[in-house]
């Protein structure tokens, strides 16, 4: 997934990620890759002017390779989140860091999770175990994005329009004791 395209995504969360591998499996869907762990890091200036604007700019590691992803600000349509996503793979992701805070970026925040993802359909379907709970991701035209749903079982009105950041840093709200990135403890 290298360049420029439009992502149009929902984020749903979810209590039975074993049940929803099994209907994919059952459904005739593919697993695109074996469950791995993703360390991200969120990178941002001093004054946050990327995440106040709802741009992001990530630095991915997963699965022995490194990629580097600007987000713009999203909107919404039908109930799913679309924005304008950049991406390209690193050959070294501290040097990329380095780069990054040469242009004055810091890590602001960083997350972990351990990620499967599934093709089915022309839809890029992720299952999400992270520190704070589990989600589906599902990447697609809005009409392959509300077939997926219904093959899982899952209703499109429980999406969640919040990044990962956005929901740790709601769930802090909720739990102080919680260490200021979402890692595996």
């Amino acid at each position: 997934m290298q360049g420029t395209r439009q992502e149009i995504e929902v984020k749903l969360p979810v209590s039975d990620l074993e049940g929803l591998r099994k209907r994919l499996a059952d459904s005739g869907a593919h697993p695109h890759s074996a469950e791995h762990e993703e360390s991200n890091v969120l990178y941002d200036d001093l004054d946050h002017r990327l995440s106040s604007s709802g741009r992001t700019v990530r630095l991915r590691n997963a699965a022995g390779r490194a990629t580097l992803t600007y987000k713009g600000a999203a909107r919404f349509e039908a109930g799913a989140k679309l924005r304008e996503e950049r991406e390209v793979e690193v050959s070294d992701a501290g040097e990329a860091g380095a780069i990054l805070a040469g242009l004055g970026l810091t890590p602001r925040f960083r997350y972990d999770k351990r990620r499967q993802d599934w093709d089915y359909e022309g839809a890029l379907v992720s299952l999400d175990h992270t520190p704070i709970g589990d989600f589906v991701e599902v990447e697609a035209d809005p009409a392959t994005i509300r077939k997926v749903l219904s093959l899982l079982g899952l209703d499109a009105s429980e999406a969640s329009p919040y990044s990962y950041a956005e929901l740790y840093a709601r769930r802090r709200k909720e739990d102080p004791s919680l260490p200021p990135d979402m890692i595996w403890k």
